[in-house]
């Protein structure tokens, strides 16, 4: 079922990828900067979407026993590119190379304070202002907005991990 799950989400990522446009400028809306969007970041976005609705466990690496934030991140840059990343948010956000907010693309990693710790939340940006993260206990992996009210106050950074 996991698998049907990820080709429907694979194609229908195609098919908006296909028909997409850029929005309109200014205001909140994040402008899409000069990074091509590369195929390893493409297969990032699409195992995330994959993994939407799988249970949260902290310290969960895994789709079967669940993830946490940094968890499914490190999961899924083993699986769609070969990236290994381990330790918390914080750790992995020491590892990548800084993007600024209105150069974000698919595949990078948005990072928020969420604990009263910086860098204590990680998620992988989709576009369109959308993320895919795995939240707290009792959550399931879902898509937020980075415009949404909570974490818009609490966004910090972004990170690539890709080329």
């Amino acid at each position: 079922m996991r698998r049907l799950f990820y080709w429907l989400s694979l194609l229908v990522c195609l098919a908006l990828a296909a028909c997409g446009s850029p929005g309109p400028r200014g205001g909140s809306t994040i402008t899409q900067g000069p990074r091509a969007v590369s195929g390893q970041a493409n297969e990032v976005v699409m195992l995330a979407m994959g993994l939407i609705d799988t249970g949260y466990r902290f310290g969960g690496k895994n789709p079967e026993a669940g993830f946490d934030c940094s968890g499914m991140v490190a999961y899924v840059f083993a699986k769609a590119a070969g990236v290994k990343v381990s330790g918390s948010a914080a750790d992995i956000a020491r590892r990548g190379r800084a993007v600024s907010r209105h150069d974000l693309q698919p595949g990078d990693l948005v990072f928020f304070n969420t604990m009263n710790r910086p860098f204590s939340h990680v998620g992988i940006y989709i576009g369109e202002q959308r993320f895919v993260h795995a939240p707290s206990t009792n959550g399931r992996v879902r898509i937020e907005r980075l415009d949404s009210e909570y974490f818009a106050r609490r966004y910090e950074a972004a990170r690539t991990l890709l080329d």
